[in-house]
């Protein structure tokens, strides 16, 4: 499922290296020596793929450019190498978000396997995104009221709750309900509810 790797690295003779591995195995290469050029022509994460980067880059370190992109709400996989082995950096990237921690000079079964890693979670990622957006778009498509009996639903209420708290007869919140069903594009509650938790949205 090759996709493109983004080498974020200012040491010239390993992202050479790094770059013919990678190309050998389908990948596309593209390299930044700075994490500013990263941020600079980086145009979001739409594409299958994964940024692979040297700790201690000049200016902004590789951590910096870590933060900056999660907080850009990118989901592109972070692998990170250094030519040192701190026990100390590597816990701190791993609990910051990054998929590994690779220490030069990397193998080119090593480095491989890591990028295939990091690009299989980001394929995921993308996936359950997309899903995400098209049930947004859903709910979307509910009316003020519908949304009023979607929320009441999902929070485990009867019809005759609803109809009690909306000021309606309860035949008219079954049609609300039904319409609801039908724009969410499920067959039962126990759905309803799972696609509620997905969204976040408060539930039982």
């Amino acid at each position: 499922m090759p996709g493109v790797v983004y080498i974020v690295d200012d040491d010239v003779s390993f992202h050479t290296a790094a770059r013919q591995r990678l190309e050998l195995a389908g990948y596309e290469v593209q390299i930044y020596s700075s994490a500013e050029q990263v941020l600079n022509q980086q145009r979001g994460d739409s594409r299958l793929g994964c940024l692979l980067v040297d700790v201690s880059i000049p200016g902004p370190n590789g951590l910096e450019l870590q933060a900056w992109l999660y907080e850009a709400g990118s989901t592109l996989p972070v692998v990170f190498v250094s030519a040192y082995d701190d026990i100390k950096t590597v816990v701190q990237t791993i609990k910051a978000g990054a998929d590994d921690f690779l220490v030069k000079p990397v193998t080119s079964d090593v480095l491989l396997a890591a990028i295939e890693r990091a690009i299989a979670r980001h394929d995921v990622s993308r996936k359950l995104r997309s899903e995400l957006n098209l049930l947004r778009t859903l709910v979307a498509t509910l009316t003020p009221r519908e949304r009023q009996v979607y929320n009441l639903v999902i929070q485990g209420k009867m019809n005759k709750q609803i109809a009690y708290e909306l000021g309606a007869t309860e035949r008219t919140i079954k049609a609300h309900r039904h319409r609801v069903m039908e724009k969410m594009d499920v067959r039962s509650l126990a759905e309803l509810v799972l696609i509620a938790k997905r969204l976040g949205h408060s539930a039982v």
